[in-house]
């Protein structure tokens, strides 16, 4: 590979990472995790994740709504787990080799009713994402009404990706 090559590549990780103004501070990234629900692509912050676990044994709850499948024990905690296609009114997911869990910590203050750990069946994890709050817009006016659980929406060089609050996923509605 030619030095002038590599040094293309690097430039245009850079202007990725960076986007439209380089020198912008490394706090101003935020780091996220990309999955993939029916035929789009989600993230979420990567400090909110506990872990991500491959699909584990779990116990059907009654009276729960559709898209929460039921409840599975991790290490000693039992949590909820919810099918995030049904959640999306996608239909149910298929679950596949590359069917994962993620496991998202709850907030620890009282005031808020997103408290406790949930596990969220996804169909697949893309990739670890570093993108400039610059280069996320508010969620459009339209989607604003649909309980809030949009953060915003992701510019990047090929799409726009659409990331999630946390919070609101975590809020039980059962």
């Amino acid at each position: 590979m030619s030095n002038e090559k590599l040094e293309q590549i690097l430039q245009k990780q850079q202007t990725q990472i960076a986007g439209p103004d380089i020198d912008q501070k490394e706090d101003d990234i935020i780091q996220l995790v990309g999955f993939v629900v029916g035929d789009e692509e989600y993230a979420i912050p990567i400090l909110n994740i506990q872990e991500i676990i491959k699909p584990i044994e779990y116990t059907r709850v009654p009276s729960v709504p559709d898209y929460v499948l039921g409840v599975f024990n991790m290490r000693g905690n039992v949590m909820p787990l919810i099918d995030l296609a049904q959640r999306f009114h996608l239909g149910s997911s298929k679950m596949t080799p590359q069917t994962r869990y993620i496991v998202l910590r709850g907030s620890t203050d009282s005031g808020s009713n997103a408290s406790g750990n949930a596990g969220f069946v996804i169909d697949r994890l893309t990739e670890a994402i570093k993108i400039h709050r610059n280069r996320i817009d508010p969620p459009p006016e339209t989607l604003l009404k649909e309980k809030g659980m949009i953060y915003g929406i992701g510019k990047r060089d090929e799409n726009i990706l659409t990331i999630l609050k946390v919070e609101a996923l975590l809020k039980r509605e059962f």
